[in-house]
C-alpha cells in the first residue's frame, strides 16, 4: 500500500528550477498590479477601527502591512463605486461557514453596491470590514481554527506563520482561483476534495447500520447484506459501479480489499468483524475525522522539506521522502496509551550501532529493583550491568532490601542481540527522550494496531534505514553497517546533514493512490480536538448517530 501523498501529486517529474527562476516564476504569476484609486485612509483610521472592532486585533500587523504596502490606497473601491472584487471576496469566503460577521458586511456591502453617494464615514467602515474580514478568514481557514496552546492538544510541532498578503493582493486585483498560492499543505487540498464527497454522499439519505448473520462467508454465497455492503462500497469510492447481484463475487472482493487496505485492515476481501465495523461508522462521523485532520494541516508547513521522514502514530509506520516524493515506508511500533509518543519535530542527526540501552529510572525502581529482590540473578540473566561515576560496578554493592533507584547509579543493557534496542538506534535529539530503535521483539509488528512501546518508536526494517541514510558515505556500504550492528561494541555515526523527522498524528489522509485513508483516534488526540472545534451537541449527535443528516459542520 503506497503511503501518505505529503508531497506536491505530480503524476509526472518536474523539471527542477534554480531559486532565481522559482522567484520569476511564482513574481509572474502571482504579483498583479494593485487597483489604486484616489480614495486614501489615514492610519489614525486604521488604529481607530481596530480599537472599535476588536475581533480583528488578531489580525493587525497583517491588516497595517497590507494598507502600508499599497499607499494607504483603498482596495475595495473604484473611485466612488464599491468594487464588484468585494461580492467575489464575500462569495468564497461564504462555504467556510465560520464568520457569524460575514451576512452583516454583507448587508453593507449591499447598501454601498445600492448607494452610489456613500457617506466618507461608511465607505471607510466597509472598506477596513471587508480586508479585516478577510484577514480574519484567512487566519481561521488556512492558519486554524484552534488559537490557543496546541500543547494542551498533545502537539508540539511548532505552528507555521504564514502570511496572506498575497492572497488578497490577487484577490483585489480580481482573481478568484486562489488555490494555486493558498498557504496550506497539499493534502489539505486533497483532503477537501473528499469532504464534498462526502457531504454529498451523507446527503443522498440514511446511512443505516448493515448486518452480517453469524458465520464465516466464502467466494460464491449469496446473501442479502451483500448487495447492501457492495452497494456503500460504490458511494464510498471502492467500487467503480453499484453491483446489481447479491453474491460474494471476485468484484465485490476487489472493493473489499481497497477498503480495508485504506483503512489499515488486513486485506482478506471478506466481509469479517472489523471490516464490517469500518463501513458501519456513521459517514456523519467520517466527515467531522476529515474536518479534524484539515485543521492540523492548517497548522503545518504548508511547504514539507524535499527530504525528510514522517511517522503517521496512527497509521504505525515509517515514511522516507527523497526528493519530494516517497521514497518507501516501513511498520513501526509507537507507545501504548499510557505511554504514547509524543507529536513534534526535530532532527536525525546520530546512528548509534550497537548500542547500550540505559534504563530509565522508572523501570529501574518499578521493574529491576523489586526483580533484584526477588532473584539475584536478574542483571546478569538480562544482560544489565550497574554503572556509578562512569565505572561499572558489581549489583552486590548495592543494598537492593531498600533500593529504589537514584543513589548516582544508573543501570545499562550491553549491546548484542537480546538489547531492548535492538542492534542500531536513531537520534534526534528532544526534551521528550524519544527515539526510533531495533528491537529483539519482532513479533510486536505482526498485529495492525502497534501500540505497544514506553514511547520511542520501534523499526521493522532498521538497517534499511540506516543504509539509506549513509548512502552518500561510500564507507558505509551495506556489508559495514551490517557489521557494526553487530559487534557488541558501541559506535556512533553522525549523519550528514541532519534529516527533518516529523512524528505526526493524522487519522485521515490520501495516499499516492489517490485513496482517502483513515485509521484509529489511538491516542484520543481527535476527540480533544473535536472539543474545540465542534459544538458539543454536534459530537453527541455524530457519535450516536447511524443514518445520514446533520453531519459535523465546524462551530465557530
Amino acid at each position: 500500500m503506497a503511503g501518505l501523498l505529503w508531497a506536491a501529486c505530480a503524476s509526472k517529474e518536474q523539471p527542477k528550477r534554480t531559486p532565481a527562476q522559482e522567484a520569476e516564476r511564482i513574481a509572474a504569476a502571482f504579483e498583479t498590479p494593485k487597483p489604486y484609486t484616489h480614495h486614501k485612509l489615514d492610519s489614525l483610521d486604521l488604529e481607530r477601527f481596530l480599537a472599535a472592532n476588536p475581533q480583528y486585533r488578531q489580525d493587525s500587523s497583517q491588516i497595517r502591512s497590507f494598507y502600508a504596502s499599497r499607499g494607504y490606497q483603498y482596495a475595495w473601491f473604484a473611485a466612488d463605486t464599491l468594487a464588484p472584487t468585494a461580492e467575489a471576496m464575500l462569495n468564497l469566503l461564504e462555504p467556510t461557514g465560520a464568520l457569524q460577521q460575514l451576512h452583516t458586511w454583507r448587508a453593507l456591502v449591499e447598501r454601498a453596491q445600492a448607494d452610489t453617494m456613500l457617506a466618507d464615514s461608511a465607505r471607510l467602515n466597509v472598506e477596513l470590514g471587508l480586508t479585516g474580514l478577510f484577514f480574519q478568514a484567512a487566519s481561521n481557514e488556512f492558519g486554524g481554527y484552534v488559537k490557543g496552546d496546541l500543547h494542551d492538544l498533545g502537539w508540539y510541532i511548532p505552528r507555521a506563520k504564514k502570511n496572506y498578503a498575497m492572497l488578497l493582493d490577487s484577490m483585489v486585483a480580481g482573481k478568484t482561483d486562489l488555490s494555486p498560492i493558498e498557504p496550506v499543505h497539499p493534502q489539505y487540498h486533497l483532503l477537501k476534495v473528499f469532504l464534498q464527497r462526502y457531504y454529498q454522499v451523507e446527503a443522498e439519505g440514511p446511512w443505516p447500520v448493515i448486518a452480517l448473520p453469524k458465520g464465516k462467508l466464502a467466494m460464491g454465497d449469496t446473501l442479502a447484506a451483500l448487495q447492501a455492503i457492495g452497494h456503500r462500497l460504490f458511494l464510498l469510492g471502492d467500487l467503480a459501479a453499484d453491483p446489481s447481484g447479491n453474491g460474494m463475487d471476485t468484484t465485490l472482493a476487489k472493493g473489499l480489499v481497497n477498503f480495508q487496505e485504506r483503512h489499515g485492515l488486513s486485506p482478506s476481501g471478506l466481509p469479517d468483524a472489523p471490516t464490517m465495523a469500518a463501513l458501519n461508522v456513521p459517514i456523519a462521523q467520517r466527515i467531522r475525522t476529515i474536518l479534524l485532520n484539515m485543521e492540523r494541516l492548517r497548522w503545518v508547513n504548508p511547504v514539507p522539506p524535499r527530504d525528510y521522514l514522517l511517522v503517521n502514530i496512527p497509521e504505525f509506520r515509517l515514511h522516507v521522502y527523497e526528493g519530494g516524493k516517497e521514497a518507501w515506508s516501513m511498520k513501526v511500533v509507537a507507545g501504548a496509551v499510557a505511554t504514547h509518543t509524543v507529536i513534534f519535530s526535530g532532527e536525525l542527526s546520530t546512528i548509534v550501532f550497537s548500542p547500550y540501552w540505559n534504563v530509565p529510572q522508572s523501570i529501574v525502581r518499578n521493574e529491576v529493583a523489586p526483580a533484584m529482590r526477588r532473584n539475584a540473578g536478574y542483571l546478569a540473566r538480562n544482560n544489565m550491568e550497574v554503572v556509578r561515576d562512569g565505572k561499572v560496578v558489581p549489583p552486590g554493592s548495592i543494598n537492593w532490601a531498600h533500593f529504589t533507584g537514584g543513589g548516582g547509579y544508573s543501570f545499562r543493557q550491553k549491546p548484542g542481540t537480546e538489547n531492548s534496542l535492538g542492534l542500531v538506534k536513531f537520534l534526534f535529539p528532544n526534551e521528550y527522550s524519544i527515539y526510533m530503535h531495533d528491537t529483539p521483539a519482532k513479533a510486536r509488528f505482526v498485529p495492525e494496531k502497534r501500540a505497544f512501546s514506553h514511547g520511542c518508536i520501534r523499526l521493522q526494517e532498521p538497517q534499511r534505514l540506516a543504509e539509506y541514510l549513509l548512502r552518500n558515505d561510500s564507507t558505509w556500504t551495506s556489508s559495514a553497517i551490517g557489521k557494526a550492528m553487530h559487534a557488541g561494541k558501541e559506535q556512533a555515526v553522525k549523519v550528514q546533514p541532519p534529516v527533518p523527522v516529523v512524528i505526526g498524528y493524522f487519522t485521515a489522509w490520501v495516499d499516492g493512490q489517490g485513496r482517502l485513508n483513515f485509521r484509529d483516534d489511538v491516542y484520543g488526540h481527535d476527540a480533544r480536538l473535536a472539543e474545540e472545534l465542534f459544538a458539543p451537541e454536534t459530537i453527541a449527535a455524530d457519535a450516536a448517530a447511524s443514518t445520514g443528516g446533520g453531519g459535523a459542520r465546524l462551530s465557530r
